[in-house]
């Protein structure tokens, strides 16, 4: 897990799934809620609720952990709403690598 850029990204909703395949994660914040959407080992995606940690101190789930991106963009896991509905809304920051 990366940390959240300070700078706001400039992308599109049709520039965001060639972002993901490139950089494999991005943080998202819409309605006062920050998710951590990222693939899980290359082959998985999900959202991550930022807000909640488990045990290990890992972000919570947010949505099912689904095995392509275009079936994660379909998931309404934003109180209902799917990101293409909630993106005019919402601002994404990278993911840096912690070194």
């Amino acid at each position: 897990m990366g940390t959240k850029a300070s700078e706001a990204l400039d992308v599109s909703f049709d520039e965001l799934p060639n972002y993901l395949h490139a950089r494999h994660s991005v943080y998202m914040e819409v309605d006062g809620k920050t998710y951590y959407i990222t693939d899980v080992n290359a082959q998985y995606w999900r959202a991550q609720d930022t807000g909640t940690l488990n045990e290990k101190g890992h972000y919570v789930d947010a949505s099912e952990l689904v095995p392509t991106l275009s079936e994660f963009l379909g998931l309404p896991f934003v109180n209902g709403e799917r990101i293409e509905e909630v993106f005019d809304r919402a601002t994404f920051y990278a993911s840096e690598k912690q070194e």
